[in-house]
């Protein structure tokens, strides 16, 4: 790894040397990211460890072509110390993470003047809202860190682009299956706590295993269309996308007693069914505010979850999981600057990004604001947070709230200090319910170049 590592710059740094030429001149920007978080119910105890390193290089070689890369360098977690042998490993001491985010190619005027092409991985960002996007289905999520809302893998793609005008054709094609990074720690009791049991059947242990796609082009592909244009005065898309989501849904149990008590092990398997989702999406001003609007309609495949109960003499039962009927999922959002520098972002969205399911789908409130003075060296988000509810009629059970107050504060040019809480109640059967044992405090520090 440390060889990889080693290389990786060194390759870097000779071909920033190597490039610098009259003609294709080689762009460096990037920044480094220490972000620190605390448990506040726990008596302090660090929850969050991550420095980045970012770096971002373009180069031009030739005038109808553009090299693009994005390199994360990281250090991320705790040591993982057990054995004295351990203390010999210095990945162990100080664990280091080389992602490669993007790095792509592109071509501008390819057989046609107004056509260009884009192949590689990249990001390919669709939708209007502020982070969260229900049209935005081609990347995988990427919920590492589950509060950085709207971060997504790059994809090994191919992208063409066709513009007349004002208006913009997109065809987009994924030939390999990536699945998304699901959150560390609490996933799989979220997972295990939404299986029902017979009365007086106690989990003992749970766990799974994950079938992926076949690694071909007609199962494990996402294709995808969009038509972007104006509609009066407000920009407008339309897209369509198929292929399999990113994100496993349960479709087979299996609980084996281990003993006379009632105590039982559940084996779990995961699959990925395929999607059609159609989209549409609207962004312009009312009134002097900004406004958006997103809506994705999701058709899936249908998925039957079968429970084996053999092994305890119930033979097994089979329930649909996910019907194959139309779903939707809605933004709309809308921000403002007040009088002396206020700035309000409200959004309202239908279905969370992993809801699937006309059943599943659940109400969130996200508001932020933001004041600054100082010139702008002094940001304070006062007002900071979402509300997850369902039907109103049962809103006591399915409630949740996350108040997260921050301030920034830059004492140098692109340097950001950043001091910050995170409150979390709600429900045990919420999203974000079942992480109300863990408030945070935080701490980041960002030095952009």
């Amino acid at each position: 790894m440390k060889v990889f590592v080693f290389s990786a710059v060194a390759i870097t740094v000779l071909l920033s040397g190597s490039v610098n030429g009259e003609n294709n001149v080689m762009k460096w920007s990037g920044y480094l990211l220490a972000d620190n978080r605390l448990e506040a119910k726990k008596e302090l105890g660090f929850s969050w460890n991550e420095y980045r390193l970012n770096f971002i290089a373009e180069i031009k070689p030739v005038p109808p072509a553009r090299l693009y890369s994005e390199i994360w360098l990281r250090s991320l977690g705790f040591p993982d110390i057990h054995t004295s042998r351990d203390l010999e490993n210095r990945h162990k001491l100080r664990p280091i993470d080389l992602d490669l985010r993007e790095a792509y190619l592109d071509l501008y005027g390819v057989f046609y003047e107004n056509l260009d092409l884009r192949i590689g991985r990249q990001r390919i960002a669709w939708g209007t809202g502020d982070k969260i996007n229900p049209t935005d289905n081609l990347n995988p999520l990427d919920l590492e860190d589950i509060w950085d809302f709207g971060r997504r893998l790059g994809s090994d793609a191919a992208k063409a682009s066709l513009f007349m005008g004002s208006d913009r054709i997109y065809a987009v094609l994924i030939p390999m299956f990536t699945p998304s990074v699901l959150p560390s720690g609490d996933f799989d009791r979220q997972i295990s706590s939404r299986i029902s049991l017979p009365p007086g059947l106690i989990l003992h242990n749970y766990s799974d295993r994950v079938i992926l796609p076949e690694n071909n082009l007609f199962a494990g592909s996402k294709a995808a269309a969009k038509y972007a244009g104006r509609f009066f005065d407000y920009d407008f898309s339309l897209s369509y996308c198929h292929g399999p989501d990113n994100m496993p849904i349960m479709n087979r149990v299996t609980v084996v007693p281990i003993d006379t008590l009632g105590a039982v092990d559940i084996a779990g398997e995961l699959i990925y069914p395929n999607m059609h989702i159609i989209g549409c999406d609207l962004a312009g001003q009312i009134a002097g505010a900004g406004a958006w609007a997103e809506l994705a309609v999701f058709l899936p495949e249908e998925v039957v979850l079968t429970t084996d109960l053999s092994a305890i003499g119930m033979g097994e039962q089979s329930n649909v999981v996910l019907k194959q009927e139309p779903y939707p999922k809605l933004l709309l959002g809308a921000d403002y600057t007040f009088p002396l520098g206020l700035y309000l972002n409200l959004q309202y969205l239908r279905g969370f990004i992993y809801e699937r399911g006309n059943d599943n789908l659940k109400n969130y409130v996200m508001l932020g604001s933001e004041w600054r003075s100082l010139n702008d060296r002094l940001k304070i988000m006062p007002i900071a947070g979402s509300l997850e509810f369902g039907d109103l009629d049962e809103f006591a059970d399915t409630y949740a709230f996350v108040y997260a107050p921050e301030i920034n504060y830059s004492p140098a040019q692109n340097a950001v200090l950043t001091a910050g809480l995170r409150v979390i109640h709600g429900a045990d059967n919420s999203t974000f319910g079942i992480l109300k044992d863990r408030d945070e405090v935080f701490f980041k520090v960002k030095c952009s170049f």
